[in-house]
């Protein structure tokens, strides 16, 4: 069936917007770390790894503890894993945690402010481009320099390989990149705090059976990169336990990250007071320097749940009493009509048989006046 030109013209921009962002959508999944296919047929493939200036060392990330104004040179491998020639970009640039609480790195493009502007490579500047023929491999060396000014504390950021490729009319930028934690001896503060701490109940066939989730903010407020063991239970009056323990634990928070935390607390209650409390212990990565005492940290709030439960068998008792009486009453009335009746058939029956006696002997009566009367003799002399 043909279309009028008029009906294909409107669809012409929501055809192509849809095949853009499937098209876009195969871009990022080749981005996250898989082989991209050619049109010529070949793939485009990296990989990059810290290396002791030979070959790859078995870190699966830079962690440095420095000082103020320190240098220090390492070494980061970088590999062709594709079938084509690829030209490597290899740079350095700061980290952030998102929302989600995934570590991240700044774009391409973005410039560094914090550790990822340490570093630089051996012409001098914070990026080096290395061109590799398939299956080649090449130790990049650079350069850290720490600012005497820098701040005590951990300070995040990520070595990238980005290889920019033709595809048609864009350009597609996949990148790898390795952790880089930058730890600058002094004053080191380890502190999370927790705040907005909300909750919900999920009600369940099972009155015993609920759910309470809790969600809450948690920021950390020193300079440390910390995670946390998370302990999430739920209470009720005079602080006794409404459900067992849930355990879990937050992902590493960079200093100065916030991120909002949610937690579901099963086999909750309807009690009607519940009392929701989370606990958390820091934890400092083992490659980061001792910031001292971890201090626990909690919240709790407070939440009213109609014990839908309680108030069926409240009414169910009352029910059962209402009936009770109701029955009582009337099986009373019944009895004290039944008593007033038998009283009343016996006051009947007496006086039946009062009035039965009365005739019988006035009849009697008046059968010896008759004799007496007519059937007597009288003798005479």
């Amino acid at each position: 069936m043909l279309l009028h030109p008029r009906v294909v013209a409107p669809l012409r921009r929501p055809v192509a917007t849809l095949l853009t962002v499937l098209f876009l959508a195969g871009i990022v999944a080749v981005a996250g770390g898989a082989p991209a296919a050619r049109a010529d047929g070949g793939t485009d493939g990296i990989s990059g790894a810290p290396s002791d200036g030979t070959s790859i060392d078995g870190r699966s990330r830079f962690s440095y503890q420095v000082d103020p104004g320190q240098h220090l040179d390492d070494f980061y491998l970088v590999r062709n894993t594709g079938t084509t020639v690829q030209n490597m970009k290899i740079f350095s640039t700061d980290a952030f945690d998102t929302p989600r609480g995934e570590f991240s790195l700044l774009d391409t493009k973005a410039s560094p402010k914090d550790s990822g502007s340490w570093v630089t490579f051996p012409n001098g500047s914070n990026s080096v481009t290395v061109p590799l023929a398939p299956g080649e491999s090449r130790v990049v060396s650079f350069r850290l320099t720490v600012p005497a000014d820098a701040s005590p504390g951990d300070h995040a950021g990520g070595i990238v390989i980005s290889v920019a490729t033709p595809q048609g009319n864009i350009v597609v930028d996949r990148r790898i990149a390795t952790r880089l934690y930058v730890r600058v001896k002094g004053a080191l503060q380890a502190a999370l705090t927790v705040s907005s701490i909300t909750s919900t109940y999920h009600l369940a066939l099972n009155p015993f059976a609920g759910s309470t989730t809790v969600n809450f903010t948690v920021k950390n407020n020193g300079n440390v990169a910390l995670g946390a063991n998370l302990v999430a239970s739920v209470r009720t009056y005079l602080g006794i336990g409404a459900s067992g323990l849930q355990r879990t634990s937050v992902s590493e928070l960079l200093p100065g990250t916030t991120r909002v935390v949610s937690v579901e607390v099963p086999g909750v209650a309807q009690l009607g007071y519940l009392n929701p409390h989370v606990s958390l212990v820091p934890t400092v990565d083992p490659e980061a320097l001792n910031p001292g005492p971890l201090r626990e940290v909690g919240r709790d709030t407070t939440l009213f749940v109609t014990p839908w439960w309680l108030l069926i068998l409240l009414f169910i008792a009352a029910t059962i009493v209402i009936v009770v009486r109701l029955r009582r009453r009337v099986d009373g009335s019944r009895a004290a009509a039944w008593i007033e009746h038998t009283e009343a058939e016996a006051r009947r029956k007496a006086l039946e048989e009062r009035e039965v006696a009365g005739v019988g002997a006035g009849v009697g009566a008046g059968v010896t006046a008759g004799l007496d009367r007519s059937g007597s003799r009288t003798d005479e002399s």
